[in-house]
C-alpha cells in the first residue's frame, strides 16, 4: 500500500511561519513515534507525512554547520535589501529563498516509506531531474554535493538549479529543498551558495530562456514526487 501524504501548498509565506509549522508537525510525528515504541505488542497508531510547497519573501538561511563568512552582506545591508537572515537546524551552509523559487517541506516519516537518509535524499533528487527533463533541462547529481546540477562535467559550467538541505531525526524529515524556477539569481551573489565559491546558480528561466509557469511547474513536480515516491497525495 502507498503511504498517504497530506499536500498543502502555502504559495508566498514568511520564512519563519513556515518553519514553525514544519516544526508542528515534525514534532507530532516524532512524539508519536516515540508513544508507538512503547506500546510494543499492542496496535499502533501510523503516522501521517506532510508535504508543503510554498514560497517565500527574500531571506538567507544558514544550516547548522554552515559558515557566516559565506554571507557576504552586513546587517545593514539585509535590512536595505529587505532580506531576512536565520541560522536554522538544517544540514548544508547558506542558502538563499525568494520570490519565484519552489520550495518544497517534506515531513516524512522515513519508515513508513521503508528507507534511509540516502535514498531519500537520491529520490528528492530524481524526482527534480525528471521534472526539468519535462523542459528540456537535464539535471544531473554531482559527485560530493547534494542538489541538482546542471553540466557537471565541466568544472567552469557547473551551476546549481535545485538546493536541498534537511534535518532527519529518528527516520523523520523536515527542510528540503529550493528549485529556482523564476528566481532573481541577483540575491545569490551577496553569498556562497551552499559554501561554495567556484559554482554558479542558475534557474528554469534562464535555462529555458523565459518566464516559466510555476503553477504547471508544481503539478509536473508533484506528480513525480508522488511517483518516484511511491506515494499517495492527499489534499
Amino acid at each position: 500500500m502507498h503511504p498517504k501524504v497530506n499536500f498543502l501548498d502555502f504559495n508566498l509565506i514568511d520564512f519563519k511561519k513556515a518553519w514553525n509549522y514544519q516544526e508542528k508537525l515534525f514534532d507530532e510525528i516524532i512524539k508519536l513515534k516515540a508513544e508507538n515504541g512503547k506500546n510494543t505488542g499492542i496496535e499502533q497508531t501510523q503516522t501521517r507525512s506532510h508535504l508543503i510547497f510554498c514560497e517565500h519573501p527574500h531571506v538567507y538561511t544558514l544550516g547548522k554547520n554552515g559558515l557566516e563568512k559565506n554571507l557576504l552582506m552586513n546587517q545593514l545591508q539585509l535590512r536595505e535589501k529587505n532580506v531576512r537572515f536565520y541560522r536554522i537546524n538544517r544540514g548544508g551552509d547558506i542558502t538563499y529563498h525568494g520570490p519565484g523559487q519552489l520550495v518544497a517541506y517534506p515531513i516524512f516519516d522515513l519508515d513508513v516509506f521503508n528507507m534511509h537518509n540516502k535514498q531519500y535524499i537520491f529520490k528528492l533528487e530524481q524526482s527534480i531531474i525528471k521534472t526539468l527533463k519535462e523542459y528540456n533541462i537535464f539535471g544531473e547529481r554531482l559527485a560530493g554535493a547534494t542538489g541538482v546540477w546542471l553540466d557537471t562535467s565541466d568544472q567552469a559550467k557547473a551551476r546549481k538549479i535545485c538546493a536541498i538541505g534537511v534535518r532527519v531525526s529518528r527516520f523523520v524529515t523536515m527542510h528540503g529543498f529550493a528549485l529556482n524556477v523564476n528566481t532573481d539569481l541577483e540575491y545569490f551573489n551577496y553569498i556562497h551558495p551552499c559554501g561554495f565559491m567556484d559554482k554558479g546558480v542558475t534557474s528554469m528561466e534562464k535555462e529555458f530562456g523565459e518566464k516559466v509557469d510555476i503553477g504547471k511547474v508544481k503539478e509536473k513536480l508533484k506528480y513525480h514526487l508522488a511517483g518516484v515516491f511511491e506515494m499517495k497525495l492527499e489534499f
